[in-house]
C-alpha cells in the first residue's frame, strides 16, 4: 500500500495554524507589552490588521486546510483513507470524479463519490508535492486512469 497523499498534510494542518495565529498574537502582545510598561495606554491600530488577519486566515484555512484528510492510500482496487481516528475504504468504481487543483497551495484533490462515506460525499486530500512547477503528478494522473478504467469494468 502506498500513500498518494502528502506527507506535508500534518505541517499544513497543526503546524502553520500554529505559527499564523502565534505570530499575529505576539504581534500585538509586543507593543501593548511596551505601552504598558511606559505608562501609555495600547494603541488600537496595533490590534486592528492582525485581528483582521486572523480572521481572514482562518476563513481561508477552513475553506482550504481544515477539510483535507490526514493520508490516502492506494490499496489497489481502493483507496483506504484516514483523518485523525477514521478510516474508510472506497472503491475506485465508487469514485465518479477526481479534481486536481494544482496550481492551489497545497495542491488539493477533491474526490467525488457515488455514495457518501464517513467523510461525506467529496474527499479532499493533499497531493504531493512536485518540484517542477505547473505539471501535474504522474501518482494522480494514473489513479485518474485507473478510476476510470474500473468504472468502465463496472457498466
Amino acid at each position: 500500500m502506498t500513500q498518494i497523499s502528502s506527507r506535508m498534510t500534518f505541517f499544513y494542518k497543526r503546524v502553520f495554524p500554529i505559527f499564523w495565529f502565534g505570530f499575529l498574537t505576539l504581534f500585538m502582545i509586543g507593543p501593548t507589552v511596551v505601552a504598558l510598561s511606559s505608562g501609555q495606554a495600547p494603541q488600537p491600530v496595533f490590534f486592528i490588521m492582525p485581528i483582521i488577519m486572523m480572521v481572514v486566515g482562518y476563513v481561508i484555512m477552513k475553506k482550504m486546510v481544515f477539510s483535507l484528510v490526514d493520508q490516502v492510500f492506494d490499496d489497489g482496487d481502493a483507496l483506504l483513507v484516514k483523518n485523525g481516528s477514521q478510516e474508510d475504504r472506497i472503491l475506485l468504481a465508487d469514485i465518479t470524479n477526481i479534481s486536481y487543483a494544482q496550481m492551489m497551495n497545497p495542491p488539493q484533490v477533491t474526490l467525488s463519490l457515488r455514495q457518501p462515506t464517513s467523510f461525506g460525499d467529496k474527499v479532499t486530500f493533499c497531493a504531493p508535492t512536485r518540484f517542477i512547477p505547473f505539471a501535474t503528478s504522474p501518482m494522480i494522473d494514473d489513479l485518474i486512469k485507473r478510476v476510470d478504467a474500473a468504472r468502465r469494468r463496472g457498466r
